[in-house]
């Protein structure tokens, strides 16, 4: 049994109390990872061409206000 079938296991096997709070933590632990990664990927430039995409499109008029 490899790391993510034992944890499916003992995921399942989980009083409801207990995975309430783990999957609260998991949201919160998931949350972060993806920040991260973000922010990596803007470090290292990746996010470069999405961002000048958008600046021409709101540049063009093809902006819309968020309400």
């Amino acid at each position: 049994m490899n790391d993510v079938e034992y944890l499916e296991q003992k995921i399942r096997n989980l009083p409801i109390k207990d995975l309430s709070r783990f999957r609260a933590w998991f949201i919160e632990f998931d949350h972060l990872v993806w920040d991260k990664q973000i922010e990596a990927d803007s470090k290292a430039g990746k996010l470069r061409g999405l961002v000048s995409d958008a600046l021409a499109d709101y540049q063009a008029g093809k902006g819309k206000k968020i309400e």
